[in-house]
């Protein structure tokens, strides 16, 4: 069987999710990635599909954001500030939570 290798560029997260626990469970498995891997890339990315499976106009709007700074800081090239990947998932239905390690 020949099968085309999909980019990570040409990935979308949205397009994987069936379920709330799904989209739950992944977020978190690209957090721990982007952790391991020491490149955010992977969770704007995740951020971003979410967000435009959403609407990133909606959500622009309901932030009072520019909809297209919004795309840009969740591009692969963003630099998004810290409150604004945070008010996105608050805007998702997330919240960023700190626990401690079992090794710590």
């Amino acid at each position: 069987m020949n099968k085309e290798k999909v980019t990570f560029e040409e990935w979308n997260l949205a397009d994987q999710i069936e379920t709330r626990e799904d989209l739950i469970g992944t977020i978190e498995a690209v957090i721990e990635l982007a952790i391991q891997e020491n490149d955010p890339e992977y969770l704007l990315k995740a951020i971003g599909d979410v967000a435009r499976s959403k609407g990133m106009a909606q959500i622009a709007r309901e932030l009072n954001l520019d909809r297209a700074s919004l795309y840009k800081s969740l591009s692969p090239a963003g630099n998004p500030s810290f409150f604004t990947v945070v008010k996105v998932l608050d805007n998702l239905g997330f919240r960023l939570r700190v626990e401690q390690k079992a090794s710590a």
